[in-house]
């Protein structure tokens, strides 16, 4: 005789006790509520047996064009749920679209990791789904279903089609700061611009392009946390669909064998994402984001081994802003299996993976049908696709720089500073004729750090100003507190540490001074001596706080610096899910 839902106290599997049955399998009054208030949705006694409760993450919204197709991925989801004998429940988080949230999504993500984390606590959720897309959406997820450290399993919505113009392919971003430097000088018209627009974005899903949202993709299917082929299957595509279905059968199945993510998402995967970053040449944003993962689940895991794994690993991966192709191009060419498999010497094939077994066993069988698009090993893009991981008087707890996006001959560089107070200094004065600037100048950019702006935004690969656009110049050293868009390129020094408006050395650079950039020795310094830097520190005042209230105010009182991953500083650890008081 099947259990009822007063006698369900534990697993129908047995052992021990589900979360869920704290809520759905007691007797008397703090059972039957829970149960009543559900069946008003229609759901049957049976789904209250004892059987696994799913959690689906959705981060669906109108306002994330990246992720206005989760709803749907959702129900494919709860069907492979309940094929696997769970029963799936979808709750909404907030949702940040990259290109409309003001003043940065990086602001709101560990607002997003909060929600994440509190729901999943709060609620009978054994194991956890997460329906992710655009840039922040996928780290913030992670983070707060880590700090819970239950069982999930993670789903990307996959990128969008590729954008076609006039017999051109446009890829997200990348083109849109090639297009936006074309109507600049003049080359192309208003029309132009407003019809390239159109055909750039053409259904849904994330940038197609190697921004941060395929980068978190690619890394979350490399950690182990999504299934093959997870970061390259196009949004449109069925096969996203039949993975969603994959996922929802295998959340039970982890629920079912107590595989928690603390079991997945181990030193050794975190090792193999710092890898595969380079063999993709990824966003530089993963960074953050990965730093702060591992301190919501206690990994050991710092700045410098970016610098120390991802030295010697070639980008093989040809796609734009680095190289020449976009995402389906890589799906067709057989997506990151192949490239895992390409640099295998290198990773940690004994590492888990979420559908049970190991990556090495993963990726034993992967075929490459493309090696224009997924390079070999002896005919990579760049030799050296890692991140470089700089210091010196002017980053001393560390700066960032893309080899791959940058260009060779200002890799090694001296220059005269030119500086910009604020990003809205830079976009008054950056196009202004009588700017003292030449092509040998040092960009440099102060107060758009996690604290100074607030956020940390996207403003760090500087616009060039207009009239060295006009005479032919393409890329120019530029140096920041600031993040840039995973989608960008160029030879950018960013995540500057501490930065400016804590009075970090970058505060107290001036216009004129030598900036020299060693990209080889690892150091990015300024030439001011002692005695100056000490005069200039003794007069520094911090700029006022953007916030004196609600979030914002949290955020810049408690907001780490970039070397620590820009989480909260009362957030590091995890918290697990211990039982709670019933609330009535």
């Amino acid at each position: 005789m099947p259990a009822t839902a007063a006698d369900a106290s534990t697993s129908s599997q047995g052992g021990a006790p589900r979360r869920s049955a704290e809520w759905f399998g007691r007797v008397g009054k703090y059972g039957f509520i829970p149960r009543s208030w559900m069946k008003s949705q229609g759901f049957s006694a049976e789904l209250f047996d004892g059987r696994p409760v799913i959690g689906i993450c959705n981060t669906w919204s109108e306002l994330t064009n990246c992720n206005r197709h989760l709803r749907e991925l959702a129900e494919h989801v709860k069907r492979g749920v309940l094929m696997a004998g769970g029963f799936p429940l979808e709750f909404p988080v907030t949702s940040l679209g990259e290109p409309l949230m003001r003043p940065t999504t990086m602001m709101f993500r560990n607002l997003v990791a909060m929600d994440v984390e509190e729901t999943i606590r709060a609620n009978p959720i054994d194991g956890v789904v997460l329906l992710a897309g655009c840039d922040k959406t996928t780290p913030a997820l992670l983070m707060g279903a880590a700090s819970c450290d239950i069982p999930a399993i993670l789903v990307s919505g996959g990128p969008m089609l590729n954008g076609r113009y006039q017999g051109r392919v446009l890829g997200s971003g990348t083109d849109v700061f090639n297009l936006d430097q074309e109507y600049r000088t003049g080359k192309i018209t208003k029309a132009d611009v407003e019809a390239a627009e159109a055909a750039m974005s053409r259904s849904a899903g994330s940038c197609m392009t190697m921004g941060t949202a395929s980068t978190m993709a690619l890394i979350a299917e490399a950690m182990g946390i999504g299934l093959p082929m997870n970061g390259t299957i196009p949004a449109p595509d069925s096969r996203r669909a039949v993975l969603a279905e994959e996922a929802g059968k295998r959340a039970v199945r982890l629920v079912e064998q107590d595989i928690r993510i603390s079991k997945i998402l181990t030193r050794e995967a975190f090792e193999n994402a710092v890898k595969v970053a380079g063999a993709i040449g990824g966003s530089t944003n993963a960074v953050v984001h990965l730093l702060a993962l591992a301190g919501r689940l206690g990994v050991p895991f710092t700045l410098a081994d970016w610098d120390e794994l991802g030295r010697d690993v070639p980008c093989l991966v040809d796609l734009k802003p680095s190289g020449r192709f976009l995402m389906e191009e890589f799906f067709d060419a057989g997506g990151l299996p192949v490239v895992m498999r390409r640099i295998a010497e290198k990773l940690h094939l004994g590492a888990p993976a979420v559908e049970g077994g190991t990556m090495g066993e993963r990726i034993a069988d992967a075929r490459g049908w493309n090696d224009e698009v997924i390079r070999t090993v002896d005919n990579p893009l760049t030799p050296k696709g890692g991140l470089v991981v700089l210091r010196g008087n002017l980053a001393p707890d560390g700066a960032i720089l893309k080899p791959s996006a940058a260009s060779p001959r200002l890799m090694q560089h001296r220059g005269r500073a030119v500086v910009f107070k604020d990003a809205d200094d830079l976009r008054a004065r950056i196009d202004d004729p009588d700017l003292d600037v030449d092509a040998d100048s040092v960009l440099v950019l102060q107060n758009a750090g996690p604290r100074g702006y607030p956020g940390m935004p996207e403003v760090g690969t500087m616009a060039l100003p207009k009239k060295l656009l006009a005479a032919g110049v393409t890329d120019m050293v530029r140096v920041s507190d600031a993040r840039m868009s995973g989608t960008a390129f160029g030879t950018v020094v960013l995540h500057v540490a501490p930065e400016s408006a804590l009075g970090g050395p970058l505060a107290l650079v001036r216009t004129g001074d030598m900036i020299v950039l060693d990209t080889a020795g690892r150091r990015i310094d300024v030439e001011i001596d002692a005695e100056e830097m000490a005069r200039r520190r003794a007069a520094f005042v911090p700029p006022a706080p953007a916030y004196e209230r609600g979030y914002g105010k949290i955020f810049i009182d408690h907001v780490q610096q970039a070397d620590k991953g820009v989480d909260f500083d009362f957030l590091v650890g995890q918290s697990g899910t211990p039982p709670s008081k019933v609330s009535f």
